[in-house]
């Protein structure tokens, strides 16, 4: 998939409404073998996905050995609206909390003196994270409107062949 058609799919108006969510499935390779998926905050910075963790997270040797994940980003309505990406992983070790870990757990409800508590906790408890950076390289939006899954749409069209016979 090209750049071009990553940023259009990216772009449409229900990736972007599941973009502005603030929780993903990353799925990646353990460093066993096996698979992995873990739930964990994102942001959207307009053309990489950050997430961010702490520099102990068992996720990190296995991201320096294998540096491809894919993500999922879904709604829990029905019809559901489910953004997949695929994309490689660079690890950025940082110094304190970096500002897009505040903004990525800003939407959950906190009053203004849990969200100061809730900092000061953060910033005692980490000494430094590590910015899992998402660069995409395949990216596509099933909404059950315009898309289906690629088996369903299979399906979909082998029945149309059927009944115009």
């Amino acid at each position: 998939m090209d750049q071009n058609e990553i940023t259009e799919v990216l772009n449409r108006p229900y990736s972007r409404e599941l973009l502005a969510r603030d929780l993903t499935r990353l799925a990646y390779v353990a460093k066993d073998g096996t698979p992995r998926s873990v739930p964990i905050a994102f942001t959207w910075n307009g053309t990489e996905i950050v997430l961010c963790t702490s520099k102990n997270a068992p996720k990190l040797p296995a991201l320096r050995a294998n540096p491809v994940v894919a993500l999922t980003i879904d709604t829990e309505v029905h019809p559901p609206k489910i953004l997949l990406i695929r994309g490689r992983v660079e690890l950025d070790v940082v110094d304190g909390i970096p500002e897009e870990y505040l903004q990525m757990n800003g939407s959950y409800g906190m009053t203004a003196e849990q969200r100061v508590a809730w900092e000061a906790e953060v910033r005692e408890l980490y000494d430094g994270m590590v910015r899992i950076v998402v660069t995409p390289t395949w990216a596509k939006l099933i909404d059950f409107e315009t898309t289906l899954p690629s088996a369903v749409e299979e399906l979909a069209q082998r029945r149309a062949a059927r009944q115009s016979a």
